[in-house]
C-alpha cells in the first residue's frame, strides 16, 4: 500500500538544505561559492549590476558580513563598488549555487514567472521587454569539438594562431558556466 503524496506529506523543500550543504562543501575545499539568482520585486539586489533579471553574488565568507543561510530567505552584507549594500534573496529565488574556480555545483528551476515585478531598467538593463524575452538560467556548457587527427593540416594550421583554450574540468562531464 502507497500513501498518497499531499502537500502535508510531501515535508519542506530540500533547496535551502541543498544549498547549504554545497555553500559548506565549497567553503571546506577552499572554492568561492557564488549563487546565481533570479531577480524579481522580493528580492534585494543592488539593480545597476541586475542583467536579464539575474545577478550571480560571491556568497564566501570574506565576501560578506552576516551571511544567513535561511529556510525561506539568504541575507547578507557586501561590498558593490565600494558600497555595503543588504542583500535579501528568497531562497526559491536561488536558480544555482556553484564552486567559481571548477564550476561544480547545483543549479534549480527558476521560481514561476508571473509573481512581483521586474525591477525597473537602468542603464544595466536594457529594457523590460528584452529582459522577459531573454532566456534565463544557467546554460550547461558546450563540450568542445574533438581535436583534428594530427593528419589534417589545413584544420591545424587555423588554428596554430589563435591560443588554445584549457581543458574543462570533469573530463567531459558537463558544467555550470555562467551567460553574460
Amino acid at each position: 500500500m502507497t500513501i498518497p503524496v499531499t502537500p502535508d506529506t510531501q515535508g519542506a523543500s530540500t533547496r535551502p538544505y541543498l544549498i547549504r550543504a554545497l555553500h559548506d562543501w565549497c567553503t571546506d575545499n577552499g572554492f568561492t561559492p557564488y549563487l546565481a539568482v533570479y531577480v524579481d520585486g522580493s528580492v534585494q539586489v543592488p539593480a545597476e549590476y541586475v542583467k536579464n533579471n539575474e545577478i550571480v553574488l560571491n556568497a564566501s565568507f570574506e565576501a560578506t558580513s552576516g551571511l544567513q543561510l535561511g529556510n525561506d530567505f539568504i541575507s547578507f552584507k557586501a561590498r558593490f563598488g565600494g558600497t555595503a549594500r543588504e542583500i535579501v534573496v528568497p531562497i526559491d529565488h536561488v536558480i544555482a549555487i556553484y564552486a567559481r574556480e571548477n564550476g561544480q555545483g547545483m543549479a534549480f528551476p527558476a521560481p514561476p514567472v508571473g509573481g512581483a515585478e521586474p525591477p525597473p531598467p537602468t542603464e544595466g538593463n536594457s529594457s523590460a521587454a528584452e529582459a522577459a524575452a531573454a532566456p534565463r538560467g544557467l546554460r550547461l556548457a558546450e563540450t568542445p569539438a574533438a581535436d583534428p587527427s594530427p593528419g589534417d593540416e589545413g584544420a591545424r594550421a587555423a588554428d596554430e594562431d589563435e591560443p588554445t583554450p584549457p581543458e574543462p574540468p570533469g573530463s567531459g562531464r558537463p558544467s555550470l558556466k555562467r551567460v553574460k
